[in-house]
C-alpha cells in the first residue's frame, strides 16, 4: 500500500515561516508530480503548488495567492516534498494536505492524500 504522512505544521505568528515535509512510501514504481493543497474553515480546498520532476529539472507552480512567499522542493530521493512557508498570514491558516498522482509496483494509477497537518498562522 501506498503512504503519505506530512509533518512540519504549527502555530506561527504572522511574518514568520514554516516548512512542510511529506513522504511517500510503500508500493511505489512512479511518482513523478506531487502537490500541496489547502483548506481553510468553511472554503474549498485549493492548489497551492505543485513540483514535477523531469529528467534534467523540476517544473514547479504555484497559486497566485502565494507567489514569493512558498518554495516547494523535492528531497533527492523524488519521494519527499517540502514547502517552506516566508512571510506568512493570517489567510495562509489551514489544514495542507500532500497530494501525489502515484502508479504503483503493480502497473495501476492512482491519487493519494496525506492526513493533513494543520497551519495557524496569529495576527
Amino acid at each position: 500500500q501506498v503512504q503519505l504522512v506530512e509533518s512540519g505544521g504549527g502555530l506561527v505568528q504572522a511574518g514568520g515561516s514554516l516548512r512542510l515535509s511529506c513522504s511517500a512510501s510503500g508500493s511505489i514504481r512512479s511518482l513523478n508530480t506531487m502537490n500541496w493543497y489547502r483548506q481553510a474553515a468553511g472554503k474549498q480546498r485549493e492548489l497551492v503548488a505543485r513540483i514535477i520532476s523531469g529528467i534534467s529539472d523540476d517544473d514547479t507552480n504555484y497559486a497566485d495567492s502565494v507567489k514569493g512567499r512558498f518554495t516547494i522542493s523535492r528531497g533527492n530521493a523524488k519521494n519527499t516534498v517540502y514547502l517552506q512557508m516566508n512571510s506568512l498570514k493570517p489567510e495562509d491558516t489551514g489544514i495542507y494536505y500532500c497530494n501525489a498522482a502515484i502508479i504503483t509496483t503493480s502497473g495501476f494509477p492512482g491519487t493519494y492524500w496525506g492526513q493533513g497537518t494543520q497551519v495557524t498562522v496569529s495576527s
